[in-house]
């Protein structure tokens, strides 16, 4: 007989972190992996062999380095409950201050144009659509089945947006103009030693050049195109990548070139508004 408490307990034994466990043992109970205090309700319930077996593959996949989204299949973003595979990113914390961002530069009431430049699971755009329902928002993603995660999120959510496989702005027609567009795009660097840590993500949606920025680059160089005069430019960007991003829009011609910090007090997003070229 192993109880929920003896099993939560021998996982922690192993090193395993708490809040991790529980929500993995939630999971192969059948719960709401964010209904911890059921499992201090019900310490004391026996668990199946079959419920054992499954807990156990679970803590296995965690710890060979499995994110538990992965695992458990959804994450929570911004409030939204979101589907995710190893076809997408795993949402993270730090990206919400781009939301908060591009919903600052959006007015509650007007209608506008938003463009989501690598979406995968679309958690960035659906954040800004559910905070601004009035916005036009297109989900955009060279990976088809990024594309469709994000597209499913939106129906399983109510979100009402278009979606579009397209390499950055490679197949958005040409006359299409936007009042926002945001992305976090890969910024990592080839070779990076953080990518050992990452090895059940998509590579493609992580790592960006010799230098991390090459994507970004792009993004800066065709946005202009896109934009709708005194449109705006947000992006995420790494830890240390705000200050070369910055120059890189002040280059382009952006104005109002500024950068916003994560929850830890990174500079973690870097924006600006396009008015048109200078005479």
């Amino acid at each position: 007989m192993k109880l929920i408490k003896n099993a939560l307990q021998a996982t922690l034994d192993k090193g395993l972190d708490r809040l991790d466990a529980q929500m993995l043992l939630l999971h192969a109970l059948g719960q709401p992996t964010n209904n911890r205090a059921w499992l201090m309700s019900h310490d004391t319930d026996e668990l199946t062999l079959a419920q054992q077996q499954t807990f156990k593959s679970f803590i296995q996949r965690r710890i060979d380095g499995e994110p538990v989204a992965y695992i458990t299949g959804s994450k929570e973003f911004f409030g939204l409950n979101l589907a995710v595979n190893a076809d997408v990113l795993v949402p993270r914390p730090d990206t919400e201050c781009l939301v908060e961002w591009a919903l600052e530069v959006i007015p509650t009431a007007q209608a506008v144009t938003v463009l989501d430049l690598g979406t995968g699971s679309g958690a960035i755009g659906l954040a800004i659509k559910h905070g601004r329902p009035q916005a036009e928002v297109t989900l955009v993603d060279a990976s088809q089945a990024a594309l469709d995660m994000a597209c499913s999120n939106a129906a399983l959510l109510g979100l009402a947006v278009h979606g579009l496989q397209s390499n950055w702005f490679e197949n958005l027609p040409s006359e299409q103009r936007y009042d926002l567009i945001v992305s976090n795009p890969p910024y990592i660097a080839d070779g990076d030693a953080h990518l050992a840590k990452l090895k059940h993500e998509p590579l493609m949606a992580l790592t960006s050049g010799a230098d991390g920025l090459d994507a970004i680059r792009r993004i800066v160089q065709d946005a202009p195109r896109f934009l709708k005069r005194s449109g705006w430019l947000l992006l995420e960007h790494g830890y240390d990548q705000a200050a070369a991003v910055r120059e890189l829009l002040l280059a382009q011609g952006f104005e109002q070139v500024n950068s916003h910090l994560d929850l830890n007090g990174i500079e973690r997003c870097s924006g600006g508004s396009f008015i048109g070229r200078k005479a």
